[in-house]
Parts: C-alpha cells; structure tokens; sequence
C-alpha cells in the first residue's frame, strides 16, 4: 500500500542562517508559518479525505523543524499528534538540520509520536558544505545519523545534486557516504539555482559553473539504482513541480518530470547492458516490463526506442501486468 503524506510547510524561521542555495519561500511556496490551530484544520480535513490514514504520516517540512523555538514547535507536535493513533494517521514525519539534533530534542520528538526524522545533509564532503554556507560537517551528518537511528526513529537522507565546488566524483563519493549510514530512505534534490540566493550570484558572474542536464540525469540514474540496490528507498527525485520555483530558477537542474527522466535513462542503461552480455549489435529484440512502468521504459517521447534505432537495433517493449521485475528480455531475432 503506498504511503503518503500530509505535508505542512513551515519556512525558513527555523534555520539558524542562510545557506548558499536557499530560498525556502520560493520553494515551498509558502510564507506564512502555521499556526497550531492550522495544523487542525489541515489534519481534520485529510482525516476526512485520505482512504488509508494507517499508512500516512503528517509532515512538517520546508525548514529546520528542531531548530525552531521549542515552545512553538511543541505546539505544533501537539496539535499534530491529536491526529495520531488507532483509527487516525501513522505518525509524525520532520526535517531538519544535523546540527539540531541530540538528546534532548529527539526525547521531546518522542514523546509526540514522531515516526521519522529526515536530516537535509545535501552534501558529504567538506569542502563543498563550507562553500555552500551550510555550517555542518560531514561528520555531523553521520553522528546525527547515528543518534536517530538509536532512538528508533525511521532515517531519511537529502542530498543535493549539482552544488558549487561539487564534481561528478563527490557526488559519487557522497552517495557511498550515504549508503553506509543505511537510511531508510532518500531524497535526491538536482540543484536549482534561484535567483535571489548566493548561488544565483555565483552563477550570473560565472564564478559557478555546473554541470550538463544530461549527466546530471544520467547521474541521478545510477544514484537511484545504486540506492534501490542497497535497499533504500527514493522517495523523491527531483524538485516538486512549482510555479514559483519556475519564474524565480536562472540555472540548474529542474523538469516537473525529472524522476522519469532518469528511471528512462535506468532502463535504457539496463537494456543496453542486456544486449551487450547476449552479444547483440543489430536486429530486433523484444523486452517485458510491467505495465505501470511502460512510459519509463519507453522513455520520453520513445527516446529509449530511437536510441537503440539509431544503433541498429530495434526495440520492442511489452507491457505486462504479471511481471514483478525490472524487465525480462524474451526474444532476439534477425
């Protein structure tokens, strides 16, 4: 049964500064910090709505969720965790920064049903967070890592793909980094830079120059298949679909089907690997995928079918409603 959110933004008040990349109001499209009461209404009203309550969690995201004051964010859990229990929502689901946990708080998180902790690390290497202002370490990340995961919290990981000073190579490095803390899930955020942050700065006057789109997708692609393989979910693969985020955006990686993009790129590679270990170099071929990932397979607009096309090899690819693999390949002929 898939799970699923119902997610509250509470913006920027709880982040001690401002990091290179950020504008969380441009992000989140929000900025007005919720009341308790707010949380009320948005929970009865889910409540009322969501079919299966068991499987969702209430989510406060879009800031730094424990580095708020500890009256006000008490507030909020509390009106929050009205809604949890038997016959109402799963728990309670944040994010916030490494550098805010300890202890303390995650007690408090306790207390209030709090299932699971997402900590945005976008980075596991040093030098990159100090260029992007972060204000962490890569070592606070796993220590906080660490801690959550022995209070019995569910781990979430978001890292950001592309930053200033980031090379295709960190960014490699970062996801091993991440796989050895064994989150339960991860969020993959390809960098959009906005044009009010420091980033947009940089970038205008050429100081910050990124990478291509296309091996930023292709990136993305191992990253989800390395992360599936190491059984960790990827919850998110790209920047949610945003009319802010569009006028405000001057570089980056943003597409409002970015994740598609790279599960095509993930098939593409994938068969291509098959025909080379069945010695295929022209001819047809015909592979099954399930049903629900045909347009994957496909990719967008047949991109997977001319790329093979124009190799010599044509592609035939078969929805299936049984299949509960990746793909079969089935047939080869001349």
């Amino acid at each position: 049964m898939k799970h699923s959110n119902i997610s509250i933004f509470v913006p920027h008040i709880g982040c001690p500064h401002l990091c290179a990349f950020c504008d969380q109001r441009t992000i989140s499209g929000e900025n007005k910090a919720p009341k308790p009461d707010d949380v009320r209404r948005i929970c009865q009203k889910a409540l009322s709505e969501v079919a299966h309550p068991e499987n969702t969690e209430i989510a406060f995201f879009g800031g730094s969720f424990t580095a708020i004051r500890r009256d006000y964010m008490s507030a909020l859990l509390e009106a929050a965790n009205e809604f949890v229990g038997e016959g109402k929502f799963h728990g309670i689901r944040l994010s916030t920064r490494p550098d805010y946990i300890d202890d303390e708080v995650l007690t408090l998180l306790k207390r209030y049903n709090v299932t699971a902790i997402e900590l945005g690390a976008q980075s596991l290497d040093d030098e990159v967070l100090t260029a992007n202002e972060r204000g962490h370490t890569a070592h606070d990340v796993e220590a906080a890592s660490s801690l959550i995961k022995s209070y019995g919290f569910e781990l979430g990981l978001q890292m950001m793909v592309g930053l200033y000073k980031s090379t295709y190579e960190k960014e490699l490095a970062t996801m091993r980094r991440i796989i050895a803390i064994s989150p339960a899930t991860v969020r993959i955020y390809p960098v959009v830079i906005l044009g009010g942050t420091k980033l947009g700065a940089l970038y205008r006057s050429g100081e910050y120059k990124t990478m291509s789109f296309d091996n930023v997708v292709e990136l993305c692609a191992d990253m989800l298949d390395e992360f599936e393989s190491a059984g960790i979910r990827v919850i998110k693969c790209g920047l949610h679909a945003s009319e802010f985020v569009e006028q405000d955006m001057v570089g980056g990686f943003y597409h409002p089907a970015f994740r598609e993009l790279c599960e095509a790129v993930s098939y593409r590679k994938a068969f291509e690997r098959e025909l080379e270990l069945s010695g295929v170099t022209g001819g047809n071929a015909e592979f099954i995928v399930p049903e629900k990932s045909l347009s994957k397979a496909l990719g967008q607009k047949k991109s997977n079918i001319e790329y093979f096309h124009k190799r010599g090899i044509d592609v035939k690819i078969t929805p299936s409603k049984e299949l509960d693999k990746k793909y079969q390949l089935v047939k080869i002929w001349q």
